[in-house]
């Protein structure tokens, strides 16, 4: 036990990610906010970050210290201006652990032993996403399959052995936030189980009482009087995803003349996406919106008689599906995404292929019919949530975490 240091009661902790906001709500890394201030109560939280909505370079709020590298044109030297201020920082203040959300802190990694701090990362850091997003879109056809097992092949060889190898072979951790995540990382990375550690990220959990639909909204949006309405997220990235909902949708406003579908989007529309609601007489019958405020989203979703989200580019929960659950709303998701491991099919909400044009449509048409039990799902749902995400074990399981690849180091004894 020579040379070791006693493990600290108090941690010094770095967060990176190039998106943190400063916000906890229907953001990318929405589950970030709660998580740091909360972490902070009991130990030092400094965050090094991208940039913030007032593009403000120093931001102190509930105990957490942000900083934040904005410099018009320079994103693709991000890493290293983390490291430049991880140093600064730790010259100042030695910190025990960095945990990087992406993949923003590979300069810090590959200096780890230097600095005698540890490192761990979230499955996000890795190119994993691509490859669940790629599956998400296959079919049954054989066609299909071939196609994607090709492109699953070809994406993950290359992001393995350009990128995602290195990074972790400096992780002292790595975070999911669910089984499928860290049997791929142990089957596939080859990234040992031991040093994988499973914190259910997602939402903190407050008011639950359901959000009432705003008139004002509705005349805004010029929605019929009693129309059914849809709302979904989406990633313009995502093309395969976003054709898929909106063919479905097809279906349902041939039958439904009212229903209107809303998608919400962070860029403006591709020419690909517009002339497809075009081309399938679309054009009235679908609202886009083009990065609503973290206000404003819950409005949006208090509008949905169903939330769809179908994207698979997230390691963890989907924040924008939590809340719409636990605001009892009934929503589709992704089979191949992590909320599977929350969500029972045809209990709580539902699981679909983002391929599966068919079973999206007769699932968003019985919903609208009232075929299905509505009021049952949304309470289950709700039920759910506040069962699963209690901001208090969240943050003890990550503290924990950190103590053991602290541990992990051989740098510490308990």
């Amino acid at each position: 036990m020579i040379g070791k240091k006693k493990l600290p009661e108090k941690l010094n902790i770095c967060i990176v990610a190039k998106n943190f906001p400063m916000l906890g709500r229907s953001s990318e890394y929405g589950f970030l906010w709660p998580i740091a201030r909360n972490l902070a109560k009991d130990h030092d939280v400094t965050v090094i970050a991208w940039s913030n909505p007032d593009k403000k370079i120093e931001i102190v709020q509930d105990n957490v210290k942000a900083y934040f590298l904005y410099e018009k044109g320079q994103m693709k030297n991000f890493t290293n201006k983390v490291y430049d201020k991880f140093k600064e920082l730790n010259d100042e203040k030695p910190f025990h652990i960095v945990h990087s959300i992406d993949a923003s802190a590979t300069e810090i990694g590959s200096r780890k032993k230097e600095h005698k701090v540890a490192i761990a990362y979230d499955v996000e850091s890795t190119s994993m996403s691509q490859v669940f997003s790629i599956i998400g879109i296959m079919n049954d056809s054989i066609k299909s399959i071939i196609s994607t097992s090709i492109a699953v092949t070809f994406t993950f060889l290359t992001t393995y052995f350009l990128r995602d190898r290195k990074l972790l072979k400096s992780a002292d951790g790595v975070f999911v936030s669910t089984p499928v995540q860290q049997i791929s990382l142990e089957r596939y990375y080859l990234y040992p189980s031991v040093k994988t550690y499973s914190v259910p990220y997602g939402i903190e959990v407050t008011d639950l009482s359901p959000r009432e639909k705003s008139d004002e909204l509705r005349k805004k949006l010029n929605l019929p009087k009693h129309s059914k309405v849809a709302v979904s997220l989406i990633d313009i990235n995502e093309e395969g995803i976003i054709k898929s909902i909106l063919k479905s949708f097809e279906k349902v406003a041939i039958k439904k003349p009212s229903a209107r579908l809303i998608l919400i989007g962070k860029t403006a529309l591709t020419k690909n996406i517009e002339l497809l609601i075009y081309n399938l007489a679309l054009g009235s019958k679908v609202i886009y919106i083009n990065s609503p405020s973290n206000m404003e989203f819950p409005d949006y979703t208090a509008l949905a008689d169903v939330f769809i989200n179908l994207s698979n580019q997230s390691s963890g929960y989907e924040s924008t599906l939590l809340e719409a659950m636990a605001q009892k709303k009934v929503i589709i998701g992704s089979e191949v995404s992590p909320i599977s491991t929350i969500v029972t099919h045809n209990v709580d909400g539902f699981l679909v292929r983002p391929a599966d044009i068919s079973e999206i449509s007769n699932l968003i048409l019985k919903i609208f019919n009232d075929e299905l039990n509505v009021d049952s799902i949304s309470d289950k749902a709700q039920a759910k949530i506040f069962s699963l995400f209690d901001m208090k074990k969240m943050v003890a399981n990550t503290i924990d975490a950190y103590r053991n690849i602290l541990l992990s180091t051989g740098n510490y004894k308990k």
